[in-house]
């Protein structure tokens, strides 16, 4: 699974998430160009298959996480608070029963809510646009 998130001040702005073959490189870096702005920061452990990054036009800012007195989630904290938000979010909701072929839309509605947790008239106004796509469930 890929994870860019927006920083925003102290907090997480908007997110982004997919689930993807790998860790390589081919992988990492596609989802990467799709969902941050080229001159972007973006900061990641140190995995290699996001050294090719600079080379797309991101400025890219690595934090090695072994070796270190701090633990992983105290170095990269938006990172770990967003995948536990979305692990306590898959275990109360779907009460541990995910489904891997699902897991796209796990991952698009959690997204979702997540990037309208601030704003009542977005989350209204996107249920009100969904029900004029699909006026038969709802």
């Amino acid at each position: 699974m890929s994870l860019p998130l927006k920083k925003d001040g102290p907090g997480i702005g908007r997110i982004r998430m997919r689930q993807i073959v790998d860790a390589s490189a081919a992988s990492l870096v596609p989802f990467v160009q799709e969902s941050v702005e080229p001159g972007s920061v973006i900061h990641t452990d140190g995995w290699l298959g996001y050294l090719p990054l600079e080379s797309k036009g991101y400025q890219h800012e690595v934090t090695f996480l072994k070796g270190k007195k701090k633990t992983p989630s105290e170095l990269m904290p938006r990172v770990h608070h967003v995948i536990a938000l979305l692990k306590r979010w898959l275990m109360g909701t779907h009460q541990g029963a995910v489904s891997h072929k699902h897991l796209d839309y796990y991952l698009d509605e959690f997204t979702f809510r997540f990037n309208r947790r601030r704003s009542r008239v977005e989350a209204n106004s996107s249920f009100v646009w969904c029900s004029r796509l699909w006026p038969s469930i709802l």
